[in-house]
């Protein structure tokens, strides 16, 4: 047997990617969707939701890249010290600094318990949870996650970890970008038994793993194509980013820009059911996940 989960990060970034995310799923594969507490869309995504009753929504806990909810001097390790309010950017200076103990797990907790609350009080049912930039990876990040996950009754995490070989290895040499990702994700990987040794203890489900890292900002039609036929045995999820190119995307911070419109033609192809269809993938969502 093998299922998927299709889900889309950042949904409320930009009201032009709330707008793709919804579009990917009524038109496309997309079953589910995590949702940041701070993202400038916010109060939109919310609002698209109710159109969409079917799509699965998480929460997308941001500890970098942007603005906690919680006033910055709650939570002094996680945020910059010139008084600005916003997380420290950075995912390489985050994973030095989570590495060594240098973040405190009860600001990490507070936090993560105020965003998933933010979007419980909005009325969304929150099905799962997963990181920005997949900053649960590291153990002294997961545990205070998992303990606010647990304190607001969700049960449901993704596993980013990938299988040894998430495509064919003539496709990875084929496009030397993805080749490089590909070794840069593997080296994390030594994290892998941690994370399920955490999750399994706390009782947490959670997929096999995780598709799609690897080809984050060059997805498109044949790589789509490529992971259909590669979803090995067990339940997975498949990480999009599916997005519109607009003024606001344009201003803001982040590398995926013309590829989010990418994303958004292959979720939304005939061919990308029938892909998975052909390959006998079942689709299903977070709310669907079981041990």
């Amino acid at each position: 047997m093998r299922r998927l989960i299709i889900n889309a990060d950042d949904f409320g970034f930009t009201a032009g990617v709330n707008r793709a995310i919804v579009e990917a799923h009524t038109r496309g594969v997309l079953t589910s969707a995590t949702l940041m507490a701070t993202g400038a869309a916010f109060t939109g995504a919310v609002e698209s939701a109710k159109t969409a009753p079917r799509l699965s929504i998480g929460c997308h806990v941001l500890l970098i890249d942007g603005q906690p909810v919680l006033k910055s001097e709650k939570i002094s390790s996680l945020t910059q010290p010139n008084g600005c309010g916003r997380f420290r950017d950075g995912l390489s200076a985050f994973a030095v600094r989570a590495l060594s103990g240098r973040m405190n797990p009860q600001e990490i907790e507070a936090e993560a318990i105020a965003q998933i609350r933010k979007l419980q009080n909005a009325g969304i049912p929150v099905s799962h949870f997963d990181a920005h930039k997949h900053t649960h990876l590291f153990p002294k990040v997961l545990r205070p996650l998992l303990r606010a996950a647990l304190a607001c009754n969700v049960r449901a995490v993704r596993n980013p970890f990938g299988p040894r070989l998430p495509l064919r290895s003539n496709q990875l040499f084929a496009r030397p970008n993805l080749l490089t990702r590909y070794a840069e994700l593997r080296i994390l990987n030594r994290f892998a038994a941690k994370f399920r040794a955490a999750v399994d203890r706390e009782g947490f489900h959670t997929p096999d793993g995780t598709l799609g890292i690897e080809v984050t900002g060059s997805l498109d039609e044949n790589l789509f194509r490529a992971i259909a036929r590669s979803v090995p045995e067990g339940t997975w999820e498949f990480v999009c980013h599916p997005g519109y190119n607009d003024a606001d995307l344009q201003s803001a911070s982040t590398r995926l820009r013309e590829s989010r419109e990418t994303e958004l033609r292959v979720l939304t192809l005939p061919a990308a059911h029938a892909v998975l269809a052909e390959e006998g993938v079942e689709l299903i969502s977070y709310r669907d996940l079981r041990p």
